[in-house]
C-alpha cells in the first residue's frame, strides 16, 4: 500500500469532527466553571484554575495527535481552532465591557498556531498508517 495523502472527504470531514471534540472538550473542562475568586484587596481571578487549562490543553493532544498522525493535518489545526474559538465566543460573549472579543482573538490566533506547530511535529515523527489511493493500490501496485 501506498504512503500519501488521505482521500480530500476524509480531510474534509475530520475539521468539523475536531471542531466538535474540541468543544466537547472546552465543555467538559471550563463551560461548567463560572465562577470569579474575589481577593482581600478587590481584585478578581478566574473562571478558570491553570489546572483546568492545562486539562483542557493535555486532553486535546489525544484528537491532535490521532488526525496529525493520519495527516489530517487541516482537521487537526482548523478543527481544533475553530471549536475552541467558537466555545470561548459563548462563553465569554455575557461579557458587559465588549473586551471578550479580545480573548476570543487571542484563543484563535494561539490554538492556531500552536496546533499547527504540533500537527508538524506529530506528521513528521510518525509514518501514519498506509493510504488507499484507489484501484491500483489495491492490485499491489505503489
Amino acid at each position: 500500500m501506498s504512503q500519501g495523502q488521505p482521500k480530500p472527504v476524509l480531510q474534509l470531514l475530520s475539521i468539523p469532527v475536531l471542531a466538535g471534540v474540541s468543544l466537547a472538550l472546552w465543555a467538559a473542562w471550563l463551560g461548567w466553571d463560572q465562577h470569579r475568586d474575589v481577593h482581600p484587596d478587590g481584585t478578581t481571578t478566574g473562571p478558570y484554575e491553570a489546572w483546568q487549562v492545562v486539562g483542557l490543553v493535555l486532553t486535546l493532544l489525544a484528537p491532535v495527535y490521532w488526525a496529525a498522525s493520519r495527516r489530517l493535518i487541516p482537521g487537526a489545526v482548523l478543527g481544533t481552532t475553530a471549536g475552541l474559538t467558537v466555545a470561548a465566543y459563548y462563553d465569554w460573549s455575557d461579557d458587559a465591557s465588549g473586551l471578550f472579543m479580545v480573548g476570543v482573538g487571542m484563543v484563535m490566533m494561539g490554538s492556531f498556531v500552536v496546533t499547527a506547530v504540533v500537527s508538524a511535529v506529530i506528521a513528521a515523527l510518525t509514518d501514519g498508517p498506509p493510504v488507499v489511493n484507489g484501484p491500483e493500490t489495491w492490485a499491489g501496485h505503489s
